[in-house]
């Protein structure tokens, strides 16, 4: 089934409307009550009830390779990047491809559950072998019915002073990833990290493909790779298919050469995706007091119309050990790291869960309004703010016309009437 009806939703806007998908994709959008119900079967229609319709989510940024992997790994004791790094790379050389899409299909059910239809995934391309590769590729193929699943290559050894990387990165993109991957500033001196950064935009250039580099992830304020990828894709015209992920040494950078790199990325054409969980508790560890907080400068770059994603990142791994595929707890975190809890906060949250997080994805026919694709989730309250607040199970979620998840779950309260509890409404 592609078609179906959903019926009494309400919009961003509050308009309360009736959407009906026909092959898969948006046919009309109407007033509540006025469109054609009677063409289509009791069982393909769905009533809303007034809650919240909307795009689904996509996820712009995780790593499907290494989730769930904590107890293979073994613990963080110190909290940091660099020891979830260590213990990542000891790790990887046990993994097998039964296991790795064994627990990537559980997180991508996870992801579709909160209403995710299209994921990017950084995969480790320089391991002693292919096996997290091949599973995430065969992945990507058995749940091309639930997500859209795009491939980062990401070379965590150095691309400079070791010599079987480069051709890994090349190997892998012949073997079917999507996207070209980097970590600049895990080089070892600034000018390995330019001639990394370098090497990958020639890359992507090379074999047309888009570019998502971890960049700058770091409190230092002399990791300044940035201001080079942001060069180095502008002069080749290929900022628009360039995505700068994580970027939290903005945070630390001097105001004036803050708002030079702000500046190079709109005039480049990038994106950006912050990653509020895992950088909430990697940020500042070797800090003593004041701790910084360590996201990237979201409201000066979307000021200057730079899209910002919201990523979820690691999923209990040996670098965060939490993680839940949902976006809304992604937002929630951030809504309270980088002071965006005021009210007129609530529609760039939601234009950052949405569209610019599809826009890194590179999602075609994304939106709410007839020709776009026919994925859609109808949230568990009417309120955008209230679905923010409260994170309610999505109660419906469609891709291209087929529904893939619904959630049922009514809260009791148990004292002799039963009540039901019904966490999007406030008192009047």
């Amino acid at each position: 089934m592609s078609d179906i009806l959903i019926q009494n939703g309400t919009t961003r806007s509050g308009d309360r409307v009736d959407i009906e998908i026909r092959d898969g994709t948006i046919e009309t959008i109407c007033a509540a009550g006025s469109g054609s119900v009677a063409a289509f079967d009791r069982a393909d229609r769905f009533d809303a009830d007034g809650r919240l319709v909307t795009p689904t989510f996509s996820e712009p940024h995780t790593h499907l390779d290494s989730a769930l992997t904590v107890d293979v790994a073994g613990t963080n004791e110190t909290g940091t990047l660099e020891e979830g790094w260590e213990l990542w790379q000891a790790c990887r050389e046990q993994l097998d491809k039964s296991a790795v899409k064994r627990r990537a299909k559980r997180v991508i059910e996870w992801y579709v559950t909160h209403g995710v239809t299209r994921i990017r995934s950084h995969v480790d391309v320089t391991a002693p072998h292919w096996e997290s590769v091949d599973a995430l590729l065969e992945v990507r193929e058995e749940l091309s019915h639930l997500v859209d699943l795009q491939l980062v290559a990401f070379p965590i050894d150095s691309v400079v002073y070791d010599p079987e990387t480069p051709d890994q990165l090349e190997t892998a993109l012949e073997r079917g990833v999507d996207v070209v991957g980097g970590l600049p500033h895990g080089e070892a001196t600034r000018e390995a990290g330019v001639e990394h950064v370098q090497h990958v935009v020639d890359l992507a250039d090379a074999y047309d493909r888009p570019l998502d580099l971890h960049i700058d992830e770091t409190d230092d304020p002399n990791s300044r790779y940035t201001e080079v990828l942001a060069v180095e894709t502008r002069e080749r015209e290929i900022g628009d298919r360039t995505t700068a992920s994580h970027v939290t040494a903005l945070h630390s950078y001097p105001n004036t050469y803050a708002r030079a790199v702000v500046q190079l990325l709109a005039d480049a054409g990038i994106s950006v995706v912050t990653n509020p969980l895992s950088n909430a508790i990697l940020q500042g560890r070797y800090d003593d007091f004041p701790r910084r907080r360590g996201h990237t400068r979201i409201t000066a770059l979307r000021e200057h119309g730079v899209p910002v994603a919201i990523g979820q990142d690691d999923i209990v791994d040996s670098t965060y050990q939490y993680g839940d595929g949902d976006p809304l707890t992604a937002a929630h975190t951030l809504v309270h790291f980088a002071h965006l809890n005021l009210r007129h906060n609530v529609s760039a949250l939601w234009e950052m869960l949405l569209e610019e997080s599809a826009q890194v994805v590179g999602t075609r026919q994304y939106g709410l309004t007839p020709g776009s694709a026919g994925s859609l989730i109808v949230h568990g309250c009417t309120d955008p703010f209230d679905v923010l607040r409260t994170r309610e199970p999505r109660a419906l979620v469609v891709k291209d016309g087929v529904p893939v998840a619904r959630n049922n779950r009514q809260l009791t309260i148990l004292d002799d009437g039963k009540r039901p509890v019904d966490l999007s409404r406030r008192p009047e």
